[in-house]
């Protein structure tokens, strides 16, 4: 059963100094596709200035600009509602280790099998990745992916951050919800199933009354391919479904950051993040 979610999104930075000129890319617009589909989308700035969108070669949403007039604080804004997907059934013709690996999957997933930025090979995760393939088929192999992680790492908030890679989050064996994406995707690569990162929102109550607004999570899960895409969140042992909203998908975090930018001024810091979500049905 699909939901539709009202989403409200804020983010801003303070510099210590004027800031004379910047240029800004915000990835915060839910995506339409794969069973979601985003009714309504703004994005709006403090300093107001005009917007303009691309679609990046991830098929993410880039809502870009810059600003050339003095501030000492940027806010960004993005407003939507969006009717999430349900909760996706395993695909009917799940493809077997010997399809996976065949040459034809990995010319076209070759992107989503190989090593990036946050998700570096390590010789102990691909050992444990590929004996996890070897007791599992692919469809419970993302499932023991999912327990593997969450035997090894303890959901801490800020004992790292965005530029953490998979393998210091095992080291550590603590981290954020960015951090079990990224090692989960390690261990699905090595095995020789293509996995890609999912940025976007979830609901946090699985029983929400429709009309009342709480406190969201910018979020991150998984997708595998075994015959079609499947998402799966190995932070909260759940299939992707309604209470997730979609709004990125690339190889790891470096590809989907909500906010990216360079500017000429002081130092920044955060005005932080919020994220107020609204079950309307």
């Amino acid at each position: 059963m699909s939901w539709q979610i009202r989403v409200e999104h804020s983010t801003g930075y303070r510099y210590s100094s004027s800031v004379l000129s910047s240029y800004n890319e915000a990835r915060i617009v839910p995506q339409t596709g794969s069973g979601q589909l985003t009714l309504e989308a703004t994005v709006r700035t403090e300093p107001a200035v005009t917007t303009y969108r691309y679609w990046d070669y991830w098929g993410t949403q880039v809502t870009a600009f810059d600003i050339h007039t003095p501030h000492t604080e940027l806010v960004v804004t993005g407003r939507s509602l969006v009717r999430t997907a349900p909760e996706q059934g395993l695909p009917a013709d799940a493809a077997s280790w010997s399809a996976l690996r065949a040459d034809e999957t990995a010319d076209q997933y070759v992107e989503f099998l190989r090593p990036a930025r946050y998700t570096p090979d390590h010789p102990e995760l691909v050992e444990a990745g590929r004996e996890l393939a070897a007791a599992h088929d692919p469809a419970d192999f993302v499932l023991a992916v999912g327990d593997w992680v969450r035997d090894r790492l303890t959901y801490r908030p800020g004992t790292t951050g965005v530029h953490s890679s998979a393998v210091d989050a095992w080291q550590q064996c603590e981290g954020v919800c960015q951090d079990f994406a990224h090692l989960a995707l390690v261990l699905m690569r090595a095995a020789g199933m293509p996995g890609r990162y999912v940025s976007g929102y979830l609901h946090p109550l699985v029983d929400a009354e429709p009309g009342e607004t709480v406190e969201g999570q910018s979020h991150a899960w998984v997708e595998g391919w075994f015959g079609d895409w499947w998402g799966f969140d190995p932070t909260n042992a759940v299939r992707a479904g309604e209470r997730h909203v979609v709004v990125a998908r690339g190889r790891d975090y470096d590809d989907v950051p909500p906010m990216r930018g360079v500017y000429s001024g002081g130092t920044s810091s955060s005005l932080g993040v919020t994220v107020n979500v609204t079950r309307l049905g």
